[in-house]
Order: structure tokens, then C-alpha cells, then sequence
């Protein structure tokens, strides 16, 4: 027989999961919550369900806890083109605005499915666009696919689905889209590669953001995924999503959320059966500025040349004989006097670009944005966050080898620049490089050994190294790129 878990056991579970997770069970979702914790029972080593939830109470949870409970917790149920009534307004009134726009302004789309689950909405998304614009290959299109499940995403990637997706597809689309493979149907590879799936919690990771290109969407999706938070938890998410759209941008959940955005600061858009929101200039949901991280420069010469083989582990990326001494991350100096009444200094001027470049960059502005970090960079060239700054602008406008090239000068300006590490290897990831890959991350966990968990890392926007090494970790595994890293304590 089952063992019961205690209501008062539940209660404290479930306030721990809402702060780790967003995820909210109410006490009449307790029989729920109680068959979720049994079911992961076993995969977390424990007996039984009340074992299990005593020892996950009794210290902080982990990204794997996490990530299991997030399987057995969270549905997932989802299949192509669902909501017709919602796809039905993007692909009348929508898209077609978007894209005659964008078509104007660089040809660059930017969509992201927040809580995609398996990647059947994403894809949708993706067969849509094909559809739509005959020249997408001429486009600059970031379609992002995000979830807090990697089992979930690990099926994205693989993107390969059995009939239960297809129940509402009409079949010429799955013989167009997709190839039959042992008794299931892969999306077809041009169609994949449009998509970019990685982990994120809305809980608790940074969005709008440069580091995982949460700024500047022009149409976020984000269906039945609010319905699992609670009220608060719900609101704050849905701050941060309208703070990641541009202007004009809309935002579409289920029609059982509509209620959720009654307070919202979006605009409400009625179609047909279905109401959308969007994005009005001068609304409340602004980008907030970007905090400024400066950090010292070292008092020596860039050399002309950068090393290419950045793929090494860390102690054998400087070449030998160069006589360059890698910088560590130090705190700031005391800010330079005014040089007159009523005039900033260099170093304020710096900064004010800086501050520029990360507004345009959430607004969507790219060619702004590359342009007042490269002011900063040719004013500063020694300082490697800029060089960062600038690799984050050129990779969102998919310049990603001179993206690299400034990577590379980042880390040989600060060897121990972390994100820059991450950032490298999430662009071998884009290139479908999983060798390249693996090393870099593996180059940033090893340097993750140098911080405390509980430190936030330069440039990345509040994200802790406890935290960072939790996404690598779940990138690799995501991607199998190898065995999951266990800090050494």
C-alpha cells in the first residue's frame, strides 16, 4: 500500500517547489502533487514518497531534483498547431504585419515559444514561417524554444513524433514537413535547424536578457504555462515577458489564461474567438536599463594576433612566449574625476555607451546597439566586457565568426571570463560543432571551481555560478555532450 504524505509535509513541498520552480499547487492540487512526488520517487534514489520529500526538504534542491520533479510534475501535453483559433490570427493578421515590417527593417524576425515542451509548437511556428516568407533563407530569424524540462527538450531536439502529435495536422502538411522514420515522422532538417531549443526556468533565470537572446521578440508564445504558477509568480513572469518584446510586439497565451493578464500592461487586440496582446510604445513595460559591470583593464597591448584554438583547456590557450598575463575580474577603480563643470568623464562617456547599446539591443535595434558598443570598445579596447557586449550584438545578428573573434579577444584580454566561455560554446552549439562545444563548457565548469556558488559572475546579468554550472550541465546532458559535472567540495 501507498504510503500517505502528510498534508503539513505537502505544504512545506509545495512552497519549495513554488520558489524554485514557479510551479504552484494549491491545497486542492495535493493529490496531485502527491502522485508526482511518488512517481519521482524512484528516480531520486528514495523508497518511498514520504522519504522522498523529507530528504529534499532537508537541503537545497539541485539541478537534477529539479529537472526530474519538473518531469513528473508539469504535463507537457502538446501537439502541432494546436489553438487553431490563436494560429489562425498569427497566420491572418499577425505574422503577415510582422513580416511586411520586418521586411522593411533588415529582414530579422524574432519569436520565442516560452514553455514549449516537446517542440511540437515551436515547430508549428517554424512550418508557419515557411509557409509565409518564400525568402526565409534570406532572413535573419531567431525562433527561440525554451522549457525547465531537458527530457522534454531532449525529444525537441531529436524531433522526431508519433501519431498522438499529428491528431489535428492535416496529413499534405506532414507529407510536406516531415519524413516517415520507423513508424513515427522527423521534422524535415531545414526546418530544425530554424529552431534553437535551450533550458531555462521563468522562475528563477534572467529575462529579457543578451546572454540567452531573451530581448527584443517580436511575438512571444507562452501557452498553457502560466496556469501551473501562482498568482504572483504568474505576474512577475508575465512583467519580464512584456519587458522582452519591442515595441509593438504581442504576446499570446491560452484562452484559459486570459484571465491572468486582466492587470497586465499590454494592450488587449481582439480577433475572431481569440483576444492577443501587444506592446504599445511609451507603455509601463519598458526595458529597464542594463546594470553596468565595469571591470579592469589591463595595463598592457592587445597583440594583432588572437589565438584560434580557443577549444584547449584553459592553461594552454595563450601561446607560448607572448608574455601576456591573463587579468582576473578585480573591483572596479574609483570613478575618475570631471575633467570640467558639467561634463562626464571618459569614464562616465564609456558607460553612457554601454548603456545605449544594451537599450538598443532590447529594443531591437542591432545597428545602433553594434554601434555604441564599438564607441565604447575603440575608447576602451582593453576592457574584455565590451568585447563581450559586442560578440552577444553581432551573434543576435548572426555575424557569429566575428561574434567568435571578439569572444576570442575577450577571454585573451581575462582568461577567466566565464560567460565568455559559455557564449562560445553555446555558438559551437548553433554550428552544430558538439565537439567545440563539449571543450568549452568543460572549459567553464573548470573555471566555475575558482567561484563560490552563491557568486554572481561578471556580465551575466545575476546569474550565480552555483546556477551557471546548472545550465552547462543541463546543456550537456540536453545535447549529449558528455556526463554531468559534480562540483568537487
Amino acid at each position: 500500500m501507498t504510503q500517505k504524505i502528510p498534508d503539513e509535509l505537502l505544504a512545506q513541498f509545495s512552497e519549495l517547489l513554488t520558489a524554485k520552480t514557479g510551479l504552484s499547487f494549491a491545497p486542492k492540487r495535493w493529490p496531485e502533487l502527491a502522485r508526482g512526488i511518488a512517481a519521482a520517487a524512484r528516480d531520486l534514489g528514495c523508497d518511498n514518497a514520504v522519504q522522498c520529500a523529507q530528504r529534499l526538504l532537508a537541503s537545497p534542491l539541485t539541478r537534477e531534483q529539479i529537472e526530474i520533479l519538473a518531469s513528473h510534475l508539469t504535463v507537457g501535453e502538446t501537439y502541432f498547431f494546436r489553438e487553431k483559433k490563436s494560429l489562425a490570427a498569427l497566420e491572418d493578421h499577425i505574422l503577415p504585419e510582422l513580416i511586411c515590417d520586418r521586411r522593411r527593417k533588415g529582414h530579422q524576425l524574432r519569436i520565442w515559444s516560452a514553455g514549449c515542451a516537446s517542440g511540437e509548437e515551436a515547430y508549428s511556428l517554424a512550418i508557419l514561417l515557411q509557409r509565409l516568407i518564400p525568402d526565409l533563407d534570406n532572413w535573419h530569424l531567431h525562433l527561440l524554444a525554451t522549457d525547465i524540462n531537458p527530457r522534454f527538450l531532449q525529444k525537441a531536439i531529436k524531433g522526431l513524433y508519433g501519431k498522438w502529435s499529428f491528431r489535428d495536422t492535416p496529413p499534405e502538411l506532414i507529407e510536406k514537413f516531415f519524413a516517415p522514420r520507423e513508424r513515427r515522422w522527423e521534422i524535415l532538417p531545414r526546418l530544425k535547424r530554424l529552431v534553437n531549443f535551450a533550458y531555462l526556468n521563468l522562475a528563477e533565470d534572467p529575462y529579457p536578457s543578451l546572454v540567452n537572446q531573451t530581448n527584443a521578440m517580436d511575438l512571444i508564445l507562452c501557452r498553457n504555462v502560466l496556469m501551473y504558477f501562482s498568482p504572483a509568480q504568474a505576474r512577475r513572469v508575465l512583467e519580464n515577458l512584456a519587458r522582452a518584446l519591442v515595441d509593438g510586439g504581442w504576446l499570446i497565451v491560452s484562452t484559459t489564461e486570459a484571465s491572468i493578464l486582466r492587470f497586465s500592461p499590454l494592450t488587449v487586440v481582439n480577433f475572431r474567438d481569440v483576444t492577443v496582446y501587444r506592446k504599445d510604445p511609451g507603455s509601463a513595460c519598458q526595458p529597464e536599463t542594463g546594470t553596468f559591470h565595469p571591470t579592469i583593464k589591463p595595463a598592457a597591448r592587445l597583440p594583432e594576433q588572437i589565438p584560434a584554438r580557443l577549444d584547449l583547456p584553459v592553461q594552454d590557450q595563450l601561446p607560448a612566449g607572448s608574455g601576456w598575463t591573463p587579468v582576473a575580474v578585480a573591483e572596479a577603480p574609483a570613478p575618475a574625476p570631471e575633467s570640467e563643470a558639467g561634463q562626464n568623464s571618459p569614464a562616465e562617456r564609456i558607460e553612457e555607451m554601454v548603456r545605449f547599446a544594451r537599450n538598443s539591443a532590447d529594443q531591437g535595434d542591432l545597428a545602433a546597439a553594434l554601434s555604441w558598443c564599438e564607441q565604447a570598445v575603440a575608447a576602451d579596447r582593453l576592457n574584455p566586457a565590451w568585447h563581450y557586449l559586442r560578440a552577444a550584438i553581432l551573434q543576435e545578428q548572426e555575424a557569429f565568426a566575428e561574434a567568435i573573434l571578439s569572444l576570442r579577444k575577450a577571454i585573451y584580454l581575462d582568461q577567466g571570463f566565464v560567460m565568455a566561455h559559455f557564449a562560445l560554446g553555446n555558438l559551437a552549439l548553433r554550428q552544430a560543432d558538439k565537439r567545440a562545444a563539449r571543450k568549452h563548457f568543460h572549459n567553464v565548469l573548470a573555471l566555475l571551481e575558482n567561484h563560490q556558488p552563491e557568486e554572481a559572475l561578471p556580465e551575466s546579468e545575476g546569474i550565480t555560478a552555483g546556477r551557471l554550472e546548472e545550465i552547462v550541465n543541463s546543456t550537456m546532458t540536453m545535447r549529449k555532450l558528455g556526463e554531468r559535472y559534480a562540483r568537487v567540495s
